[in-house]
């Protein structure tokens, strides 16, 4: 009986190894072994058909097997570019920064920059705002402010570039973000009474956002805390400014009648 037991026991183990060793036979990588001049004009075509996912297997499959091969830098940037374009954003940073570490003084820099800053802006989105279009913009703004500096290094650096041009619409875009993100801690601080905190947040969007949509609600904010710690001459020059700019705010029509009755 134990004889018999034994050559089961054996003849089970020769049959998974067997199994397993015809299975591993059969796995056949994802990216065949071709040329890769060939593998490359593979991933292009799947790239210029928008299929991502193939074309990073390849462009993977390039960078790994042939590191130094005729389009290596090419296929490195061509990577980031499908990185981003699946939303692997952690992914697309690693590579541009490794990029930009080993290539400092690349031809494609701008690109760089341009790509890094999309990338940025990609990781400042949510799952429920790209879902439920919510436009959270009170959330942790530091992904949009490194995003806000690669946009504007590259016009500054690169002012000829062909990515110039969107950089600078992004950064408006950008800067309308983080001027209603301060807007939205003044609105918190006066809730809570925190009203130097609150007008502090006021000045910030007038000094570093004054030309975006945020002006408006910042001069509110600072009018209200000045009103509640009864700063008088601030208040005032807060209250004129707001005037002169915004001649149809509600608050305007309640400090005129509070100067009439005195």
């Amino acid at each position: 009986m134990k004889k018999i037991l034994r050559l089961l026991t054996t003849s089970v183990f020769i049959v998974l190894l067997a199994t397993g060793c015809s299975s591993k036979k059969s796995e056949k990588p994802k990216v065949e072994d071709k040329p890769p001049v060939v593998l490359y004009a593979d991933a292009k075509i799947a790239l210029a058909s928008a299929n991502f996912e193939k074309a990073t297997e390849i462009l993977e499959a390039l960078d790994s097997r042939y590191p130094f091969g005729p389009h290596s830098d090419q296929v490195q940037l061509d990577l980031i570019y499908a990185y981003y374009k699946q939303d692997e954003t952690a992914l697309a940073l690693a590579s541009i920064n490794r990029f930009m570490r080993l290539n400092p003084t690349h031809e494609d820099l701008d690109y760089l920059y341009y790509m890094r800053g999309l990338t940025y802006m990609a990781t400042d989105q949510q799952f429920f705002q790209n879902l439920f279009g919510i436009d959270r913009f009170n959330r942790d703004p530091s992904n949009s402010q490194q995003a806000f500096k690669d946009f504007a290094f590259l016009v500054k650096r690169y002012p000829s570039s062909q990515y110039a041009a969107d950089a600078l619409q992004r950064i408006v875009f950008i800067k309308d973000r983080l001027a209603r993100y301060e807007l939205a801690i003044g609105q918190w601080y006066i809730k809570r009474e925190a009203y130097i905190a609150a007008i502090n947040r006021g000045k910030i969007v007038l000094n570093n956002y004054p030309d975006t949509s945020a002006v408006e609600g910042a001069l509110e904010i600072m009018v209200e805390g000045y009103e509640a710690l009864g700063v008088i001459q601030p208040k005032e020059n807060a209250i004129a400014v707001l005037k002169l700019n915004f001649p149809q705010n509600h608050l305007l029509a309640r400090y005129e009648n509070d100067n009439k009755d005195q």
